[in-house]
């Protein structure tokens, strides 16, 4: 059904608002699964690791800001040429497309060893820079180091997976990630225990593992990304209808358009990701002093809000592909109402969710870690977060929308001077006077102001006036 809709898209045919609310719920769900399988996934190593105990829970949470900073910059490395195959597979342009994605192959690549050559440099001072207690440094190094030599195999699959959404292709990279989750949780078992003794029916059996601890933690997530990546670019280089390069001619080598293209929508994105992920870090900084049990009880209630918000980043994602698709085929209205209707979509299931989120905060902390001071103290903040989840989904559908259009200059200075101005001072005037709580008011306080200036823009005409500076072309006459 939804590749009839899509097709519609690109044709000269009308779409009714049912339409594109069945598009943009058929694009939504097979997202939104990926998105909750993988901080399901994020879930379950969390507390197989905070069963291990405190100091090593305290060691990935110490680092994860960083880690999340080393992965969103390859993200946005990849999203600038995304964006233009969206462009020109809406334009029914298929040979534009395959070259800008043999150029993509190339620049990520590239950009990604040079992010390890920094990593590795500074994997061994990271922990010490952010404040971490001496006893959880060594494991902190050692989980970020792995990490960093495995992001390559991150980016390969970050790249297929943005490449078959631009086609408006969701489902498949979404049942891949969900496939990574599932091997993720069977590696880490494996990796992080030793054997484990188990009792069925009368029969004793014994599950075979390496007992390697945090290192089996982070070498599980690995393996199962290499997997995946694998089985990503199979479907994209061999399988896919629009963007196949198997038995296909053309030029690796980067073009001066493209790459510029790229960069103005990538760079914003990576300056964006960087500043924020380094509010992030310094937030964690605000954290390390306050104790091991702060530091791990603001790691899993992190791990436990993504699973309220990461449904929102799937409507968004669903949000940038059909944004793109609406303008690669020059339909200025129908890129407007898909806006609109993707961010309300987002509003209602996070409301939903946070909701859920609230009323079982408790049971989530207590699953990922036995230590009743952590999980009560984490069951307590992620209870204020829950107030924020419906203007947070705004900020993050509207971000989608924004990316899609190739717009990401304006959203950028929305998002950091939100996270600087108002995050960071108000944690740090707060922390003092009421610990973890204080931090995670101030995250509750910028998430709403955050989303309020998102609806605003959105609102506004000045994200689609820029449309045609940013795809190379003028919109034509027709309204859906």
């Amino acid at each position: 059904m939804h590749n009839k809709l899509l097709d519609q898209i690109r044709s000269n045919d009308t779409m009714t608002l049912r339409q594109q609310l069945q598009l943009t719920v058929s694009l939504s769900l097979p997202a939104i699964m990926a998105q909750l399988s993988s901080i399901l996934m994020q879930y379950i190593d969390a507390a197989m690791v905070g069963h291990l105990g405190s100091q090593e829970a305290a060691s990935i949470g110490l680092v994860s800001t960083s880690i999340w900073l080393f992965g969103g910059l390859c993200t946005a490395a990849v999203t600038g040429f995304s964006v233009q195959v969206s462009h020109a597979i809406g334009g029914a342009d298929f040979g534009r497309a395959r070259n800008i994605l043999r150029q993509s192959l190339v620049a990520a690549l590239c950009f990604c060893f040079l992010l390890v050559t920094i990593g590795i440099s500074i994997s061994s001072h990271l922990p010490h820079w952010l404040g971490g207690d001496p006893s959880i440094c060594a494991g902190s190094t050692l989980y970020f180091t792995i990490f960093i030599l495995s992001l390559p195999f991150w980016q390969l699959n970050y790249l297929g997976a943005s490449m078959l959404r631009a086609t408006g292709n969701i489902k498949l990279p979404s049942v891949l990630n969900v496939m990574c989750c599932v091997l993720d949780v069977i590696f880490n078992f494996v990796l992080i225990f030793p054997d484990t003794p188990l009792s069925f029916l009368g029969l004793r059996l014994v599950i075979p593992g390496a007992g390697l601890g945090l290192a089996g933690a982070a070498l599980g997530s690995v393996l199962a990304h290499v997997v995946t990546a694998t089985c990503m670019l199979y479907f994209l280089f061999v399988r896919s209808p629009e963007l196949k390069l198997w038995h296909t001619h053309g030029s690796f080598r980067l073009k001066r358009a493209t790459l510029r293209k790229a960069t103005k929508i990538s760079l914003p994105m990576m300056m964006e990701h960087a500043v924020m992920c380094s509010a992030q870090i310094c937030i964690t900084a605000i954290v390390a002093p306050l104790g091991i049990t702060a530091i791990a009880a603001n790691s899993f209630a992190v791990i436990a809000e993504s699973l309220c918000y990461m449904p929102g980043y799937g409507i968004g994602d669903a949000a940038t592909t059909l944004i793109g698709l609406s303008i690669g085929a020059g339909k200025p209205q129908l890129t407007r109402r898909f806006a609109y209707t993707t961010v309300g979509f987002g509003i209602a299931v996070m409301t939903f969710m946070g909701v859920i989120m609230y009323i079982f905060a408790p049971f989530m902390l207590a699953i990922m870690t036995p230590d009743t001071a952590i999980s009560s103290l984490g069951a307590s903040v992620l209870r204020i977060e829950a107030w924020a989840e419906p203007m947070f989904a705004a900020s993050i559908v509207a971000y989608g929308v924004f990316v899609g259009a190739g717009d990401t200059f304006k959203p950028f200075l929305m998002n950091v001077g939100s996270m600087w101005v108002v995050r960071i001072s108000l944690a740090a005037l707060l922390a003092s006077s009421l610990g973890l709580k204080g931090v995670w008011i101030a995250m509750c306080t910028e998430l709403c102001v955050r989303g309020l200036i998102f609806l605003i823009r959105l609102h506004g005409k000045s994200w689609m006036r820029s449309l045609t500076s940013n795809t190379g072309q003028q919109f034509g006459n027709s309204a859906t």
